[in-house]
């Protein structure tokens, strides 16, 4: 998959299939449609085309509200497209002048211009243009004039993938990572960098690599415990091959289980909203280094222990839990 990170890198196609949308979490419902898109592509001897949005539209219509978090990054977003099959994927900086946009500018310009687009797949309530005055009808009738036909998604899969991933980002708020997993069709992660802490957990047997997310916008779960997988580079590769039990992924990263916490350390009297993981036989430093965690179960959620020597035993027990999950 070809990726452009603004309409002026991407040269016109002859025969573009085009679907449009930000597919955040790309989840069953968007899957279905991108589907749909590539196996338009091979039926028509054409190109699958993507054309998203970033930042999400909201954050420039609506910038005093924060409230409003993606379940993927960019990054992760490409990577999941780009398993599916698909083509090309444009990805638009959204601005307030490209949303002032006449519908028919962005049509002809856009398009039609700068996409080459010949079959368009949409949604029937999908709007464009300055005031999001622009919709199906009007892309109908430009297809008639610039030589484009138009498919219509149906109102009820439409419904179903506004519909989840809202309880996408609602379930993982509330932690339940494992309903969200079920909608997503594959586990949520995160993806950050390993950062110095203040290594308490090491002194109570249960070091922790500590994630820092640059994306300020990324959906970060509820509070509390979790069994992960975590996937790194193997960058250290004689110390980590001379340990075992140490399965490597389809993608050459180096696969472990683990517990993840998120929470402010209550029992510290913690001021800030960590990401730690505890990654199991493993201690090697891998400070810098960027790790992807897999949400795959929730354990319980964050609470204040009367001290170290109570917190330590629960971990035990958390890992316990977490091991029996991983054995099944």
């Amino acid at each position: 998959m070809k990726i452009y990170n603004n309409l002026s890198e991407f040269k016109k196609l002859d025969n573009a299939i085009v679907t449009i949308g930000t597919f955040d979490g790309v989840h069953f419902g968007h899957q279905k449609i991108i589907k749909q898109l590539v196996e338009k592509a091979k039926a028509d001897n054409g190109e699958s085309v993507i054309l998203t949005f970033f930042p999400h539209p909201r954050m420039i219509i609506d910038p005093e509200n924060q409230d409003l978090k993606m379940i993927n990054t960019i990054n992760e977003k490409a990577e999941i497209l780009k398993s599916l099959g698909v083509d090309h994927l444009i990805i638009t900086p959204f601005t307030r002048d490209f949303s002032n946009q006449l519908p028919e500018d962005y049509i002809k310009n856009t398009l039609v211009d700068n996409i080459g687009t010949k079959h368009i797949i949409i949604g029937y309530d999908h709007r464009f243009g300055k005031d999001r005055s622009g919709n199906l009808s009007d892309l109908k009738a430009a297809g008639l004039h610039f030589g484009f036909t138009v498919e219509e998604i149906m109102e009820q899969d439409i419904h179903d993938v506004a519909v989840s991933s809202t309880k996408i980002r609602q379930a993982l708020l509330a932690g339940d990572v494992g309903l969200a997993n079920d909608y997503l069709g594959y586990p949520f992660s995160i993806f950050g960098r390993v950062i110095k802490g203040d290594k308490i957990g090491r002194t109570i047997g249960f070091p922790t690599a500590n994630i820092f997310v640059e994306e300020t916008y990324k959906l970060i779960p509820g509070d509390g415990i979790y069994a992960v997988t975590v996937e790194m580079s193997p960058e250290f590769k004689e110390d980590l091959q001379s340990t075992s039990g140490l399965p490597t992924s389809d993608s050459g990263l180096w696969t472990y289980k683990g517990m993840a916490y998120i929470g402010q350390r209550p029992t510290i009297n913690g001021m800030t909203r960590n990401i730690e993981v505890n990654i199991f036989d493993f201690n090697q430093e891998i400070y810098g280094q960027d790790i992807k965690m897999n949400f795959l179960k929730f354990l319980r959620h964050d609470v204040k222990f009367t001290g170290l020597e109570a917190l330590t035993i629960q971990l035990q027990k958390d890992k316990e839990s977490t091991l029996a999950y991983f054995n099944g």
